[in-house]
């Protein structure tokens, strides 16, 4: 192991791995589960005939991570390797990929699709792999992708199918479930093994050698006392009030407290009853009150002007909006108080003194001169542009050596970054021309990020999870680990309870392997069987759901004016997982929006512009066209911006697979024929 730089609490930890065990390596974040891993994975190609070893991960940015970093540097002079994503082409024929490469590096919904899709060149079966590395297993429960694959998995075991891969996860820390009871968190992680077929390790003869190599930062609550007066939060309640009375808020009606998270559940049930009681006003008026309420969120975490430009930049787009005399009410009530609430937001006398603390503890650690590396976390993507422009305008700061970036997740939106971005950042980072990471959860887990010897956790309510993951990126000797709250405050109180959380945790994993072999494994078994036994009873009744009305017999209506503009039925599934209507009339009811631009490519369509309720002033975003097999326009829809008018009574929901009726597969060639009949003749 040496060749490796293996420690020995590694070495511990995988001893039953290499018997051929399935085995959850439970070791903290830097503590080196991926090189534990890719040692196991070597010895395991060396000793197993016809070996194949797929490493699944859930972020598309740790397929490059782990192949660089990681595997191939170890594995590349003997072995054949691939990395493939939602951004590779590979995965158009990933089942001949697994066929030619001795070791794979996924994201697990690639294996997933290729377990349930039926052509030759993409499908996988789980007897095709000898190991299976399964990153960040805390993740494999409900119904998340790790646990649709690992519930094959126990359902072919339970049926005595054979072959089945070997099963290594890796994790921080399996949690506790949101439990806060032993009995409780000891059944969570109970549940997880069963969900791996897997027994928990850990080290129990190194632990001293661990906590040298991972030492624990100094953790520190910096407290600040709440403002002594803040009319500019005073006038954002006083307007929702005046919101509050114009809408004749229901009897049975009881809104919480403004500027909560509670407050915002509260009024995102209270659009959806005005969509199912027909009443717009109602409906429109929650989702203005969301805005408010998000802005008195801001105004708590961030600067008054942070709050201020979020309302400025919702008004705006409002402005094209104004579709009847509840939105001229609601745009003329923004209006009539903006000067003056840009007055009070530019008023340094009332401005958050939670800016003020994280001031102080960045200049505590970043002084000119000192090489000092930190990562300050977020809630939002919002929020971490928001404290970037804050630290890049503030003279203290950057006079104090400070030069920041952002780092958030990938994706298409305009706050999103592209991989390319993400590796840059984090590349600039290492090299030292960045010092100071604003980001999101995104750098709690899984990225290889360079030591730090700060992490500040700001405006943040997480669980013990995340915790110890942002703790665990302070790796560097006499590291700091900073917690910016108000006294008594939500953020305060969720570290403290994180903390109970996480020994509860230890103690849970302890009782668990203190278990006799007999007792755990029948434990197992019995878990397993009730998983697969509700898994099949959920689906029964989710198909039942499904089959509850004739795609016919419902009308699609834009959530916003409430017009309805297609039935269920002219709506097909596109490639399991683009729902679009078919029909040629719903042109009639929606215009174009501008170009949507996408990083990936696609096999078979492209993206065309957005799709935009025309019903008088609506504009209510819809989708976007899809230009399918180069010339086909089919409008791709959200199904959270429509209504359901069923049998029943209006309804709305969230994603497309909860829709009350079944949804037919799209057929290339019966749309040729109904929409372009001349091929045909």
């Amino acid at each position: 192991m040496a060749e490796f730089g293996m420690y020995a609490y590694q070495e511990e930890v995988v001893e039953r791995a290499l018997k051929g065990e399935n085995v959850i390596i439970w070791l903290p974040t830097g503590g080196g589960k991926t090189r534990a891993a890719v040692y196991v994975a070597k010895k395991h190609l060396e000793t197993t005939p016809k070996a194949k070893v797929m490493v699944l991960v859930n972020k598309v940015h740790l397929v490059d991570q782990h192949y660089n970093k990681e595997f191939e540097p170890f594995l590349h002079n003997r072995y054949q390797l691939a990395k493939v994503s939602g951004d590779s082409e590979e995965k158009d024929f990933f089942g001949k990929v697994v066929m030619s490469k001795d070791l794979i590096i996924c994201t697990a919904q690639i294996l997933y699709n290729a377990m349930i899709n039926t052509e030759e060149s993409k499908h996988v079966e789980l007897s095709d792999i000898t190991l299976l590395i399964i990153d960040e297993c805390h993740h494999t429960h409900k119904e998340s992708v790790y646990n649709k694959i690992m519930r094959c998995y126990v359902e072919k075991k339970l049926l005595g199918q054979k072959p089945l891969p070997q099963i290594l996860g890796l994790t921080a820390s399996p949690g506790t479930g949101g439990t806060r009871t032993l009995d409780c968190a000891v059944e969570h992680v109970l549940q997880i093994c069963a969900n791996l077929d897997s027994v928990i390790v850990s080290t129990k003869n190194y632990v001293p050698e661990l906590k040298k190599n991972v030492p624990r930062p100094i953790k520190s609550f910096d407290i600040v006392e709440k403002r002594d007066a803040d009319p500019f939060g005073d006038h954002l309640k006083w307007m929702m009030k005046q919101i509050h009375e114009y809408m004749n808020l229901p009897h049975d009606v009881e809104l919480r407290e403004c500027g909560t998270q509670e407050y915002e559940a509260d009024v995102v049930i209270l659009e959806q009853r005005g969509v199912k009681e027909n009443n717009r006003c109602l409906a429109q008026c929650a989702i203005h009150l969301r805005q408010y309420n998000d802005a008195l969120l801001i105004n708590d975490t961030l600067r008054m002007m942070d709050a201020y430009r979020s309302l400025e930049e919702y008004y705006n787009t409002k402005t094209a909006m104004a579709f009847d005399g509840t939105d001229f009410l609601l745009l003329g009530l923004f209006q009539e108080n903006q000067v003056e609430l840009k007055n009070l937001a530019t008023n340094p006398v009332y401005e958050n003194p939670k800016m003020a603390k994280l001031e102080s503890v960045l200049l505590n650690q970043f002084t000119p001169g000192v090489q000092s590396k930190g990562i300050l976390f977020s809630k939002t993507r919002k929020s971490i542009h928001c404290l970037h422009d804050w630290v890049t305008k503030n003279m203290v700061l950057q006079g104090a050596g400070i030069k920041a970036d952002i780092l958030t997740g990938a994706g298409n939106g305009n706050t999103h970054m592209t991989q390319n971005e993400q590796s840059n950042t984090i590349r600039n980072f290492r090299k030292g021309s960045l010092n100071l990471l604003i980001s999101t959860s995104v750098a709690e887990e899984g990225l290889d990020i360079p030591e730090c010897n700060l992490v500040v956790r700001y405006g943040l309510l997480t669980n013990e999870i995340a915790q110890q993951q942002a703790s665990g990126r302070a790796r560097a000797r006499d590291s700091q680990y900073s917690v910016v709250a108000q006294a008594g405050g939500r953020e305060l109180r969720r570290e403290r309870i994180n903390e109970f959380l996480e020994e509860l945790t230890q103690e849970a994993i302890a009782k668990v392997q203190s278990m006799s072999d007999g007792e755990f494994y029948k434990k197992r078994i019995e878990l397993q069987t009730e998983d697969v036994i509700f898994s099949k009873t959920s689906q029964d009744r989710k198909t039942e759901k499904k089959s509850r009305f004739a795609a016919s017999n419902i009308k699609i209506l834009c959530r916003s004016c409430f017009k309805p503009v297609a039935s269920g039925s002219d709506v097909k599934l596109l490639e399991k997982s683009h729902y679009v209507n078919v029909n040629p009339d719903f042109k009639e009811f929606y215009r174009q929006g501008g170009r949507v631009l996408l990083q990936k490519r696609f096999e078979d369509w492209e993206p065309g512009c957005t799709v935009i309720c025309n019903n008088g002033n609506c504009n209510k975003d819809w989708g976007f066209e899809m230009k399918y097999k180069e010339s086909n326009l089919l409008p791709n829809l959200a199904i959270k911006n429509f209504a359901l008018e069923t049998p029943d009574g209006r309804m709305t929901v969230k994603k497309w697979k909860d829709v009350p009726f079944m949804v037919d597969e799209f057929s290339f060639e019966e749309y040729c024929c109904n929409n372009m009949p001349d091929l045909f003749d």
